[in-house]
């Protein structure tokens, strides 16, 4: 990988890492204060608003900001013709929600999602106010400023949720956290960008970045719709109190997974964009960034597998317990999220977003069973059967990426193969350290610091060359400091 590629890329995951952070470290916390504080029912309310806000904030997307990011060069009349129809698709997007709030409500039986989801979609407004800023942010590579502003945001309003649960506002905390992290971010991006909108909007614009927005927007509304149902059968067939324990379990799964797959994704669209062009070049930086990003995702969401019973009980209590076997289950999906972002982002890189769009009508034909198997039996089978539908996506996309520049699924589980056999082992052996009649702490203390010796004892006996640029850079970095 060339050494300025390298360096950029780099700096992006440590600042992309420190964002999402920030993003989602400050929820969490917030989330286990919840936690302690409310009953699992409160937290499926939360899960069934997240729903209908995340299509909606795919929706108004359109996947017009992917197609500025892709694009070398951008002019002011294409920043604003995109502020301008997110805008649009904003404000109708809300007085949908708002007007529907009490038929949601009753569908799902549930009286508080009326008033909650009826304020909660003003976060759809702010998040569109600060699409443009963030955008250019990332053409920039400029990581740094949204990580600095995020952390920032975070804290205030993660201290605003916290006070706010203390004083037994319940679910409203995290309403009121959301809304407050989501206003500051956009203050911080249009500080720190300095972009203002003109009056400047082009049909034509519009049109030629809707070519390629249209068909990755109905990809990722495809995507969505069936992830909701995924919540929606949880949420609707079993109990709020049954999809508030899977929704804790993903909060405790997305703290690694979702995280770095969202670094990854922002990460790797402008980096691999900028080569786009040169074809060895691209195809050994993609296969790079495959392997460090296997590396730490195996490592990272196995350790989460063997340590998930003693860090639930001592951070919220054992009477969400429940949540462990449904986290557990998670993590063999999740060791590949990133890796399937990545995958995916190569699609945009080379402009196939017809190749994003009929992936994700074949890939959701698949998945339809997954949420057949809810109806009939129990939420874990649900997951397994997940699981298995992941992998299938994983060859899927790698088939994908074969097609594209001759890196596919064949070359990848070569690649990453062995990195995934280790993490699994360690991880699994880790665990049975949770059949020790100790306090839960001991436990959590002895297996964190099996884990770190397993994993850099045996990447360094066997000199894996990934893991040893990546250890080697972690010190440069500490010896220039």
């Amino acid at each position: 990988m060339n050494s300025s590629i390298k360096s950029k890329t780099v700096n992006g995951f440590k600042w992309g890492l420190i964002d999402n952070l920030a993003n989602s470290g400050v929820t969490f916390l917030v989330g286990l204060v919840l936690a302690n504080l409310l009953m699992p029912e409160e937290f499926g309310i939360l899960g069934i608003i997240t729903i209908f806000i995340n299509l909606s904030i795919t929706l108004i997307d359109g996947g017009l900001a992917t197609a500025l990011i892709r694009k070398k060069d951008v002019s002011e009349l294409e920043y604003n013709t995109v502020f301008y129809a997110n805008l649009s698709v904003s404000i109708i997007l809300m007085l949908f929600l708002f007007l529907g709030s009490n038929y949601i409500a009753a569908f799902f039986d549930q009286p508080i999602l009326a008033p909650t989801l009826s304020v909660m979609c003003l976060v759809l407004l702010i998040n569109t106010l600060s699409l443009i800023p963030k955008t250019i942010l990332i053409k920039k590579l400029d990581f740094k400023s949204q990580a600095i502003f995020s952390l920032i945001a975070s804290l205030l309003s993660g201290g605003v949720g916290v006070v706010m649960a203390y004083n037994g506002c319940g679910v409203w905390a995290l309403v009121g956290q959301q809304l407050l992290r989501q206003m500051l971010m956009a203050i911080g991006f249009w500080c720190v960008c300095r972009w203002h909108p003109g009056f400047l909007f082009s049909i034509e614009c519009f049109k030629d970045l809707f070519g390629f927005g249209s068909k990755l927007l109905a990809a990722n509304v495809v995507n969505s719709l069936f992830k909701d149902a995924f919540l929606a059968v949880i949420g609707k067939i079993y109990s709020a109190k049954d999809l508030g324990f899977y929704n804790r379990a993903e909060q405790f799964n997305a703290i690694l997974s979702n995280n770095m797959g969202q670094i990854v994704r922002k990460v790797s669209l402008p980096t691999l964009s900028q080569i786009q062009d040169e074809e060895e070049r691209l195809r050994e930086t993609f296969r790079k960034l495959m392997i460090y990003v296997g590396i730490i995702s195996f490592a990272a969401v196995f350790s989460l597998f063997a340590i998930s019973e003693p860090l639930v009980v001592i951070l919220i209590g054992e009477k969400w317990l429940p949540s462990v076997g449904l986290l557990r289950i998670m993590c063999f999906y999740a060791a590949i999220y990133p890796l399937n972002m990545l995958n995916l982002n190569l699609l945009n890189v080379r402009k196939r977003s017809d190749y994003l769009l009929k992936l994700e009508i074949i890939k959701k034909i698949l998945f339809l069973p997954v949420i057949g198997v809810g109806f009939f039996f129990n939420i874990e089978v649900m997951l397994w059967v997940a699981v298995v539908y992941y992998y299938v996506e994983f060859f899927i996309n790698g088939w994908y990426s074969y097609r594209l520049i001759g890196y596919g699924t064949k070359a990848q589980v070569k690649d990453m193969g062995g990195i995934y056999f280790i993490s699994l082992v360690i991880a699994l052996a880790t665990y049975l350290l949770t059949l020790l009649s100790l306090p839960a702490y001991i436990i959590l203390i002895l297996q964190f610091l099996v884990l770190g010796s397993l994993f850099i004892v045996t990447y360094r006996v066997l000199k894996q060359p990934e893991y040893m640029e990546i250890e080697n850079f972690c010190k440069s970095k500490i010896i220039s400091k």
